[in-house]
């Protein structure tokens, strides 16, 4: 059963201190998929993260037209993915992204378009509107793998 947890992100400052404590619990072979719409965070969170494991302030574009922007970072290969583009699940495989390899951290925006070709054991999460124009509601849902780590991100998730 998948667990979940609810974080309220005031501002832009606290989307960013989410990627970096996301890039503090990465390990090898994880998937995170970012959902949201159009302007709500999912690259800002995803370049905190990344900014974070590089420790520096690396040019981390949306990866929108090239589809995967990969950084070697620590030991891992970090894909940032952006999925929007895709007609059909089945072009991941067209592109090689059938599962991440064990030294791999793929970062998916838009996954609703991998359909069911996402593995189960990640973490998604879905970044909405919050209660001012800056604030966002972030809803994270671990799959077995990130149980432990969702504590740790997040404080006592939900049941």
């Amino acid at each position: 059963m998948a667990q979940r947890a609810e974080l309220q992100l005031d501002d832009l400052g606290a989307t960013r201190a989410l990627g970096r404590r996301l890039a503090a619990a990465l390990r090898g072979g994880d998937v995170v998929a970012l959902r949201g719409a159009l302007g709500s965070g999912k690259t800002e969170l995803a370049r905190a993260l990344i900014q974070a494991r590089a420790n520096a302030m690396v040019e981390v574009p949306s990866p929108s037209f090239t589809l995967v922007q990969d950084y070697a970072l620590g030991g891992l290969v970090i894909r940032h993915i952006d999925l929007y583009r895709l007609e059909h699940a089945a072009e991941l495989v067209e592109l090689g992204l059938v599962a991440p390899e064990a030294d791999e951290v793929w970062l998916i925006e838009w996954p609703e378009r991998a359909a069911t070709l996402l593995p189960e054991n990640r973490l998604d999460v879905v970044l909405g509107q919050g209660p001012t124009p800056d604030a966002r509601i972030a809803r994270l849902i671990a799959g077995p793998g990130w149980a432990e780590r969702l504590t740790a991100l997040c404080g006592q998730p939900d049941d």
